[in-house]
């Protein structure tokens, strides 16, 4: 789920790709997680090295995956292929 919010609008700017993303926060939850309810708990025992399910998250997702991670050029390359 994602909220986007219209703040304001503008005149397009010449030679901007729109849409384009100018914010944002997170990596998107994992396929198979447990919908957004397996999103949070998974967040909440990787923030907690005690928690008795840490390392099963922490193997099933492996060293690369970073829930904070958020690329916003990154979004912004994949919009590009968007056609509007």
């Amino acid at each position: 789920m994602h909220d986007l919010v219209l703040e304001k609008r503008f005149s397009p700017e010449p030679d901007v790709n729109y849409p384009r993303c100018i914010a944002g926060e997170r990596a998107c939850p994992p396929e198979d997680c447990g919908g957004i309810g397996g999103f949070y708990r998974m967040l909440e025992c990787l923030s907690d090295p005690h928690d008795k399910e840490y390392e099963t998250w922490k193997e099933w997702l492996g060293d690369e995956y970073d829930p904070e991670y958020f690329d916003k050029e990154e979004v912004n390359h994949i919009l590009e292929k968007i056609k509007i």
